[in-house]
């Protein structure tokens, strides 16, 4: 029979009896992998109810972007180019290998068109894809057990897995190739070196390579038996290790359920209704907290980032999710059959010690790097709820930070400032005088209280003043925002001061709030409107910077300074807000600020967030000095943060690493306050 380029095509089943066998395996394989993900979701079921399944609408809208730009672009996950370009590799391969498959079935069950032109195009790419993963799993193999980065933990099932779709693949085009060279030989006038042939160009190098054989329909036949069963049983083994592989179907599912809300706020929690507090049991995390369990895929990437787990902490967020996990799986079948009791080992000391859960700045790096959205950040919150307000067991420090904030209405144990005196001799209104203000100062504890910070306190107001802001404060009747005693495990104390808080600012009818503690900043801006406080809320790096572009704001001189600058967690991570401190920087200095090693998104806490600003730091290196010694490879002369704790902390770390004659730390607004026309600021106060 002649042969055409329309001739192109290719029969499922070609020459295989009893083919139709395997279309029952696979459906009965199929309804056993539901099955297992059905029980799992009844596990996910037994946590705490939240609003996972809220917001469907907007979950899908930020599904399809995530879906696009985290999922097919692999923005994320390209982040860590060998890992990322690995994963793409795999991914974009099973896209192309899989597109190709159901191309097949479509066009011989519903609607025939895969000939000519087309048939050879998606055979080009099947194959395409087929190599791609080849190469990507031979990228895996060497790095989980060449390279052997700390952040992957291997276990049997990973190269079980990796080996079992390896042969998957590696038999299917060696398949191709014998039924090229069988289709040869049930057609004598259609060659294997036919003209379309080579467009499935793996499967025909195979094919050449066989060519002239013995027995080759016994071998394609063998094979095809081969490769079908390998694949029914691989189904089958996700199944039966649902608990181990979910992450492969997880984690899509998660990303989908992922919070809606604003990223600073943590999950509300109704006092009067709450039978418990906090988590001190698996069964007592959401819904979406079980289900990021299941969704990790133990990539190490949190570990790789997270600044206790880098300074010789305990903590590691990847450990502490398949600790979890490993606790859920033990105590599945007591949860499931409806009786879980308190048999087992305890969640809180035993399978996560207290050393892990107060070990976290909460700083977000590992949620900000995890490529599925999980949050380890909660569940660790969760668990200080507990060991708080359940146990009343947390760090000396932290208890007198906790009765400080209760009975003066601030952190600072033992400081003999008061709310105001930062303010003398600068004629600063105080709202309780005069309330027609278009800005209220919120100045927080640590600007108004904390010698070092004081000076901090000192410039907003001159700078504020000098461009002629009409803005007040609200000195003694300002309290602690409450964001310690959130992050340290008091919700109870953070919602008696938030409530305070609102109360008062609705009262003088504040609308627009300036701070220059980010710590504030994402409380007031993400969390207070869970109480009903609504306000338009402004870093003060963001308000100078727009003081700037209109014109308000006028300097006197450029600052002859060499800068590096230090991201804050809660003003980046938090709330994306990297370029403009960087841009009022170089408006001051004239040049861009040098970078650090680690930056923006990758930024290294200071150490002083979740509470820790008022912890001892007894193990392992101080997260402080491991940042200012990165300063000082800059060659920098000033680190220039825009964060209260992060001064603090850099002030500590440059008098412990003795450097104090060649570093310095200032926040921005002092470096602004050096270039101001103070012509202007004494016209305008």
């Amino acid at each position: 029979m002649p042969e055409t380029m329309l001739d192109a095509h290719r029969e499922i089943f070609f020459d295989i009896d009893f083919g139709w066998i395997i279309y029952i395996l696979a459906f009965v394989s199929v309804v056993y992998l539901i099955y297992a993900f059905y029980r799992r979701f009844k596990l996910w079921r037994m946590g705490q109810k939240d609003d996972t399944f809220a917001n469907i609408l907007e979950k899908i809208k930020n599904f399809v972007y995530t879906a696009t730009v985290d999922g097919i672009v692999h923005r994320r996950i390209l982040r860590d180019p060998y890992p990322g370009i690995m994963h793409a590799l795999i991914f974009w391969g099973a896209a192309l290998l899989l597109l190709g498959t159901a191309m097949d079935v479509i066009s011989h069950y519903i609607v025939e068109f895969l000939h000519g032109n087309t048939y050879l195009a998606i055979s080009f790419l099947a194959d395409l894809g087929g190599v791609m993963i080849l190469i990507g799993l031979i990228l895996a193999a060497y790095r989980r057990y060449i390279q052997k980065p700390d952040r992957l933990d291997n276990i049997p099932g990973d190269a079980i897995g990796l080996l079992l779709v390896f042969i998957i693949v590696l038999t299917g085009f060696i398949l191709e190739g014998l039924r090229m060279v069988v289709t040869a030989a049930h057609f004598t006038d259609l060659p294997i070196m036919s003209e379309w042939a080579p467009w499935s160009f793996l499967g025909y190098g195979f094919a050449k390579a066989f060519e002239g054989s013995s027995h080759p329909v016994g071998w394609y036949q063998g094979l095809w038996w081969f490769h079908s069963l390998l694949i029914i049983g691989a189904i089958f083994y996700m199944g039966l290790l649902f608990p181990k592989l979910s992450h492969l179907f997880v984690s899509p599912i998660n990303a989908f359920f992922r919070r809606t809300g604003p990223r600073g706020a943590l999950r509300h929690v109704e006092l009067e209704e709450a039978e418990t507090f906090g988590a001190a049991k698996i069964q007592d995390f959401t819904v979406k907290d079980l289900m990021d369990l299941d969704a990790c895929t133990r990539c190490g990437r949190c570990q790789d980032n997270c600044p206790a787990y880098l300074s010789g902490k305990p903590l590691s967020p990847k450990k502490l999710i398949q600790d979890l996990r490993t606790l859920l799986n033990e105590r599945a079948p007591a949860l499931l059959s409806g009786n879980p009791g308190d048999n087992g080992r305890q969640m809180l000391g035993e399978v996560i010690t207290e050393d892990e859960i107060w070990s976290c700045t909460t700083c977000r790096a590992c949620q900000e790097q995890c490529p599925v959205f999980i949050e380890p950040i909660n569940k660790i919150i969760e668990m200080r709820r507990n060991l708080v307000l359940e146990l009343t067991q947390f760090p000396e420090t932290a208890m007198q930070a906790l009765r400080s904030m209760e009975q003066r209405g601030h952190p600072w144990r033992g400081t003999m400032s008061t709310r105001t005196d930062w303010a003398e001799g600068l004629d600063i209104k105080l709202l309780s005088d005069d309330s027609n203000v278009d800005v209220l100062f919120w100045v927080g504890c640590t600007g108004a209280l904390e010698e070092r910070n004081i000076k901090v306190a000192k410039a907003v107001g001159k700078v504020l003043k000098a461009a002629g802001v009409n803005f007040g404060i609200l000195g003694p009747e300002e309290s602690c925002c409450g964001e310690p005693a959130r992050r340290i495990g008091n919700e109870y104390l953070f919602q008696l001061l938030a409530q305070q808080n609102i109360e008062i600012l609705k009262n003088y009818g504040v609308k627009k709030i300036v701070t220059a503690c980010p710590h504030g900043y994402n409380t007031i801006r993400n969390e207070y409107p869970q109480y009903g406080g609504e306000f338009e809320v402004w870093h003060h790096t963001e308000f100078i910077l727009e003081l700037l572009k209109q014109g308000k704001l006028k300097l006197a001189r450029s600052v002859d300074k060499k800068l590096t600058y230090h991201d804050s967690c809660y003003l980046g991570r938090y709330n994306d807000i990297y370029q403009a401190p960087r841009e009022l920087l170089h408006s001051v200095t004239g040049a861009a600020p040098a970078d650090m090693e680690h930056r923006m998104s990758k930024g290294f806490c200071c150490g002083a967030g979740g509470g820790r600003m008022w912890m001892e730091e007894q193990i392992g290196t101080r997260m402080n000095q491991i940042r200012t010694e990165e300063a000082v490879k800059t060659g920098a002369e000033v680190i220039a943060s825009a964060c209260p704790f992060c001064i603090q902390m850099f002030e500590d770390a440059i008098k412990a690493l003795e450097k104090e004659g060649s570093l310095r730390a200032m926040d921005i607004a002092e470096i602004v306050a050096e270039a101001l026309e103070y012509g202007a600021y004494e016209e305008n106060s």
